[in-house]
């Protein structure tokens, strides 16, 4: 019989996944399927379907119908990516896509005394924060991308970084995950090290009901639920290299940094204890200045910092305008309301679509906002007015002194910049204006479709001991652009750059150029967000995802790699 002969047809293939999962659970339609398919910054394209599973079982039972079918699988969460990984891009695929949407599956288990977590697909870093919070613990990251929803899987899947610098990128080596072996089938592999049977029924089943004991959770030294390694990394100021970025090999391992081409059902992470911390807020002119601040608190603090925030001031302004209802959702309601609002608004925007009316709530919303006064401290609109360079640096309290000193003795009749010990609120508001500035340039290109062609985002690595971290770019290029935006993890020198594009330029020429230049700089790229379909996944990663994905049957065409069966058109 001939392949065609052999594979079901799409209406046998919904009839079968319905039966499993619940006909309103199984998603056709273009409206249905909108906020799904389209990428929260970029990528979009069709799907067969989305399918929402309500069960790990279910999960699985829906991966083997879509395999068995010979579709395109595409696996996603919270959709919050900004490189478009978790959603179909264009319409040049050899298969139909079933994309498996896995929010319904949430679940999050405490181990070990809650020092570590069991995470099941559809797990957000918001309610894990939340779980942990009553023993007085946290995850990997805080804040940033947990204010949009997003998932605990995916951060790991997509190497993410987050701001807080002792911990470095999402990693484990303890995942629960099924993969397409190169003859097709599928197997799951269990390496959560968790006792839970030999079938993936009674494994998925298990799980899901938390049916596992103490003694049954081994803690075995060898097997890693973080990346120990990278306080020490991030400390030696004058290596040659990046401290992190996504295609490091040494932070390539089975779920970690899969990017979507495994179907992960369950990831054991370490939990972190909180601890008191006091945030400085520090200005300048110079870039200089913070350099020496970076390179001192870094290297010579008896412990880490907790995070070093920059902020540029043109971003400053553009996220103090175009961010501020982020900014104000969380602050009022909490960063557990916004994945619901990012839906709502997913759900309008596509109803006017409908009609040829492109970035309606984007208008409105701006327009209510642009009625309100200044969200901000006084203190910090100050410094916005004096200095072009904002660092925002919270240490822990048992270091705060040797900080303080040093500041002191650093700015002492500086010329340059200066720099306040923020009280609860001014610190915990800085640090919630950094993160609504990384979104911030997509209201500003909704609300200025006229003038803007699009956006042009890269997230960079600069070397440990680059001094230079302020860009230069050509004439020619900065006359195409309308505003740049630059901020990021200064204390990883890990660093996302936002350019809005003037009307009838090429954003896509532009980023080859900027490539271009960073390959001159030595800078790495992507930093900590999946390679999506922006970058060029380098060898190394582009490998990884071939040992993983031997037919790429998952995710195809990540990082500008093959969209076709058996990678057909790669070499």
């Amino acid at each position: 019989m001939t392949a065609a002969a052999t594979t079901p047809s799409r209406e046998d293939l919904l009839a079968q996944m319905r039966q499993i999962v619940g006909a309103s659970h199984v998603l056709t339609d273009e409206q249905g399927t909108r906020r799904f398919r389209k990428g929260h910054r970029t990528g979009e394209g069709k799907v067969l379907a989305v399918v929402r599973p309500g069960s790990l079982l279910e999960q699985w039972r829906i991966l083997q119908a879509a395999v068995a079918a010979d579709r395109i699988v595409i696996m996603q969460a919270a959709n919050t990516g900004l490189t478009g990984g978790s959603t179909p891009d264009g319409d040049d695929y050899d298969r139909e896509i079933v994309l498996i949407s896995t929010l319904r599956v949430s679940g999050v288990q405490l181990i070990n005394d809650g020092q570590q977590v069991v995470c099941l697909p559809g797990a957000t870093l918001d309610r894990l924060e939340q779980a942990l919070a009553p023993l007085n613990r946290e995850p990997h990251s805080v804040i940033g991308s947990s204010c949009i929803g997003a998932s605990v899987l995916g951060g790991i899947c997509n190497n993410s970084g987050g701001a807080l610098v002792r911990r470095g990128p999402a990693y484990t080596e303890l995942a629960l995950y099924a993969q397409v072996k190169d003859d097709g089938s599928l197997e799951l592999v269990n390496h959560l090290g968790i006792e839970l049977g030999d079938s993936p029924e009674e494994i998925l089943t298990r799980l899901q009901q938390g049916d596992y004991s103490p003694q049954q959770v081994h803690n075995e030294a060898t097997a890693k639920a973080s990346d120990a390694r990278y306080g020490e990394h991030v400390r030696d100021v004058d290596a040659d290299t990046p401290a992190r970025f996504n295609a490091d090999p040494s932070r390539l391992f089975e779920a970690s940094g899969s990017a979507g081409k495994l179907c992960l059902f369950a990831v054991r992470l370490d939990t972190f204890p909180k601890e008191p911390s006091t945030v400085f807020y520090i200005g300048s002119n110079d870039p200089h200045d913070l350099t020496e601040v970076r390179r001192h608190l870094l290297a010579r603090l008896p412990r880490l910092p907790i995070a070093g925030e920059y902020i540029h001031r043109t971003a400053f302004d553009i996220g103090e305008k175009y961010g501020k209802d982020t900014f104000l959702v969380i602050d009022k309601f909490g960063t557990s309301r916004v994945p619901a609002a990012f839906a709502m608004k997913s759900r309008v925007d596509g109803f006017f679509e409908r009609f040829g009316l492109r970035g309606v709530t984007d208008k409105v919303i701006q327009a209510l906002m642009n009625l309100l006064p200044s969200h901000l401290p006084a203190r910090m609109r100050e410094y916005r007015d004096r200095f072009e360079h904002h660092l925002l640096v919270r240490v822990s309290n048992d270091t705060l002194e040797q900080t303080r000193a040093f500041l002191a003795e650093f700015f002492a009749g500086s010329d340059s910049g200066a720099y306040f010990e923020c009280d609860a609120e001014e610190g915990r508001k800085a640090f919630l204006h950094r993160f609504a500035v990384a979104g911030a340039a997509i209201r500003y290109r909704e609300a200025h479709r006229s003038s803007v062609e699009d956006i042009l985002a890269l997230d960079i690595a600069l070397r440990r001991n680059d001094r230079d971290w302020v860009e230069t770019l050509p004439d020619e290029m900065e006359e195409q652009i309308i505003h740049k935006l630059y901020y990021g993890h200064f204390f990883c020198h890990v660093f996302h750059q936002d350019y809005i594009v003037k009307k009838g330029n090429d954003p896509i020429a532009m980023e080859h150029r900027m490539w271009a230049l960073l390959d001159e700089r030595r800078a790495e790229y992507p930093a900590e967000h999946n390679v999506g379909h922006l970058y060029v996944a380098k060898p190394a990663l582009a490998g990884f995802y071939r040992e993983l994905d031997p037919t790429n049957s998952f995710n195809p065409g990540i990082g500008h790699t093959s969209k076709k069966k058996h990678w057909g058109d790669c070499c």
